[in-house]
């Protein structure tokens, strides 16, 4: 038994590989980091981090998750046809090509193959090169669909809270006031691989009780099926980390309630439709409601008497190394006032081996940093601000 286990991982596990999203995924990072890069240039003449930052993201936490998702699914014996899967894949792809990847959310491709799947028996439609699979489903409510689309909601909600506000990225845009303002943005893919049951000729019934949530079926296979998160927000009214968090927060919570109603449609599985429509309902509330209290948010990232506002800082620079902060404002550097950047790089230059800045923290407090300056550093000392002469493309509103 042990023995057939570890060669259905194997199997599964190597599945992985064949599937498309898993490398289309990769693809999509990759242009994602290049074009952040290129946006960031255009607005500062230099970029925050590398173009593969975007990569790096794509795959630890998601593994994680990935795993301990697997561990539930398998433990209780959540099974799903295989057709969904495929719809799951197919939807991935569709919204992709809409450019907003907001919508490859799994709330939005899992939700749309779960009603896909429920069309398609209804009608009995006829889906070419994949007949047979499509035929292998009937005319039923699939509540297994819901509680995985729960289950990969709690996982965004995660991966939202704890990856997505690091590393967001600064833009410079134009107030309906026709100003220079900044603004942080985060674009992200995450990669969540699961192992999944499906219907099929390998596993047996190792217990009685399993599997608690199942299709009817008596044995089964298993397939290491690679989900696409993916997330986009911009702020512009709060700090970044803060408005990503709440947002993360609030993802969790809906999938949690999720899950829960998700599991009452076992034995009454016309309920399933009802959550599902709810979760991709109360998903894009979050995200509207986010958006609106943002807009009526005065700017965070705008010119201020009392200092520059840091709007970005470059990893491993000096500011980065003296713990500056994004949303701290420098008042003074050199016991020179600081009101706009000119004055700023004048200030510095007085003394190229030290500086000492004065920093209003993000709470209103002063704090003093310093440091010795070497060859070699950066000299802006990495820091990036609203600037005014530049044209800038986007706006707001």
């Amino acid at each position: 038994m042990v023995q057939l286990w570890l060669f259905e991982l194997l199997k599964g596990t190597g599945r992985l590989f064949l599937h498309p999203v898993f490398y289309y995924i990769i693809f999509l990072s990759g242009i994602l980091g290049v074009s952040r890069v290129k946006r960031e240039r255009k607005n500062f003449h230099t970029r925050t981090f590398d173009a593969f930052f975007e990569l790096r993201q794509l795959f630890p936490q998601g593994v994680i998750l990935g795993l301990v998702l697997s561990i539930v699914t398998v433990t209780a014996g959540l099974t799903v046809p295989f057709a969904a899967i495929l719809l799951i894949a197919v939807f991935t792809l569709i919204w992709s090509l809409t450019t907003n990847i907001r919508l490859m959310s799994p709330v939005y491709t899992v939700g749309a193959a779960f009603f896909g799947v429920i069309l398609i028996a209804e009608y009995d439609l006829n889906i070419p090169v994949f007949k047979e699979v499509f035929q292998a489903i009937d005319d039923k409510v699939y509540p297994s669909v819901v509680i995985l689309l729960a289950l990969l909601v709690i996982a965004e909600g995660i991966l939202i809270l704890k990856n997505a506000s690091k590393g967001s990225s600064p833009k410079l845009v134009k107030s309906r006031r026709g100003q220079s303002v900044g603004a942080h943005e985060v674009k992200r893919f995450w990669v969540l691989p699961m192992f999944l049951l499906f219907p099929g000729d390998a596993l047996a019934l190792p217990f009685e009780w399993w599997p608690v949530f199942h299709l009817g079926a008596e044995s089964y296979s298993l397939i290491l099926v690679p989900f696409a998160v993916g997330f986009n927000q911009q702020i512009q009214g709060m700090l970044p980390k803060q408005s990503i968090q709440l947002l993360g927060r609030r993802v969790i919570a809906l999938g949690c309630m999720t899950l829960i109603l998700s599991v009452i449609g076992y034995w009454y599985p016309l309920i399933s439709i009802v959550v599902a429509a709810l979760a991709i309902v109360g998903r894009e509330l979050i995200s509207l409601l986010q958006r609106l209290k943002d807009d009526n948010l005065p700017f965070y990232f705008s010119k201020k008497n009392n200092g520059l506002m840091i709007i970005g800082i470059i990893p491993e620079s000096p500011a980065d190394k003296m713990g500056l902060q994004v949303g701290e404002l420098i008042s003074k550097i050199n016991g020179v006032l600081i009101r706009d950047e000119q004055v700023f790089y004048e200030a510095l230059q007085k003394n190229r081996a030290h500086c000492k800045l004065e920093v209003l923290d993000i709470n209103g407090e002063v704090r003093f940093v310093q440091r010795a300056l070497y060859e070699g550093d950066h000299y802006e000392l990495g820091i990036l601000f609203v600037q005014d002469q530049k044209k800038f493309d986007e706006k707001i509103g």
